[in-house]
């Protein structure tokens, strides 16, 4: 009977030894499925390790405010890929665009590349002669002259009326700027104002003789105010034109800048890629006395912008004007 009941309490202990080994592994089981449901790659934001020690994961930021991605390794070790990556080649266009011909910020403003590369300051030698003269943007003034003999090979007469019907050099324009100006008297037909064409290309020679008659019977100081030194007139260019209204009677005085057409003109040059040259209260920096008659044509992407500053041609092309 005493031995049984030993056996009977073996049994019982054996059996509850074995349930609690059963719940003890069954306990440990659980928690590493924590664990691993917590952290199934080993990533997060942070862990405790065994030895009491916080790991942080991959939770940097990258400039753009995406993650830098992947581990340690991937995170700080591929210097190629990672945030690091994009920046240096940030910085490498930036030099490149830079270093491009000296020029800079090429693709963010073009209208300052282009003002660039037509500095007055780049644009003429030792002898005061322009080394642009057949650019758009050339400045011709009293400082600066064009080069010996010059004379436009493409110029046309533009389809305009003429305040005379006689057949003259004046009638003509380079190509360009001749379908420029039959676009502006179009326009200004169909906004009811009526434009005669006065003065256009001048050559040399010609301005020879209208600077000595000037001189001859107005004086030197005068003649300096309103007439070119031969090869210095803007009108040799083949891109400047003398413009004015019956309604002045085609005169090229100050009244047409009063005038509805002159107005007009002044509002609207821009438009069709042409300059008033020669502005009011400018004499000093042009050289010249106000002309609201003189168009000269820049372009349809540069004359919007010169005109929009109020600056004349020279502080326009001028490098202490020019941001790059």
């Amino acid at each position: 009977m005493k031995s049984r009941t030993g056996r009977q309490r073996r049994m019982v202990v054996m059996l509850s030894s074995l349930m609690i080994c059963g719940a003890l592994l069954a306990a440990c089981q659980n928690g590493s499925g924590t664990e691993e449901s917590q952290n199934p790659n080993g990533t997060g934001n942070a862990q405790q390790e065994s030895d009491g020690t916080t790991v942080h994961f991959t939770e940097d930021k990258g400039s753009d405010g995406d993650n830098a991605g992947g581990d340690d390794t991937s995170s700080s070790g591929n210097s190629g890929e990672g945030t690091d990556s994009e920046s240096g080649n940030a910085s490498a266009g930036e030099e490149q665009g830079s270093s491009d011909d000296g020029k800079g910020a090429t693709a963010e403003d073009p209208l300052m590349e282009k003002r660039s590369i037509s500095a007055l300051q780049t644009t003429i030698d030792a002898e005061a002669v322009v080394t642009n003269a057949t650019s758009m943007t050339v400045i011709v003034n009293k400082q600066r002259s064009l080069p010996e003999g010059y004379e436009p090979d493409d110029l046309v007469e533009p389809n305009v009326p003429f305040s005379f019907d006689e057949p003259h050099e004046k009638r003509h324009m380079r190509k360009e700027a001749a379908e420029a100006l039959e676009k502006l008297f179009a326009g200004a037909k169909a906004d009811g104002i009526e434009l005669r064409a006065v003065s256009g290309y001048r050559s040399y020679q010609r301005q020879v003789s209208i600077y000595n008659n000037n001189v001859k019977t107005k004086g030197q100081e005068y003649t300096d105010r309103v007439s070119s030194v031969p090869g210095r007139s803007e009108h040799q260019t083949g891109l400047a034109i003398d413009v004015s209204s019956p309604s002045v009677g085609n005169v090229l005085e100050e009244v047409f800048g009063t005038s509805k057409e002159g107005q007009w003109l002044a509002e609207h040059a821009a438009e069709y890629g042409y300059v008033i040259r020669y502005l009011k209260g400018e004499e000093d920096t042009t050289g010249y006395v106000y002309e609201p008659w003189h168009i000269r044509y820049i372009g349809t992407d540069l004359a919007p912008d010169v005109a929009k500053s109020g600056l004349t041609l020279e502080e326009y092309f001028d490098e202490a004007n020019i941001k790059l």
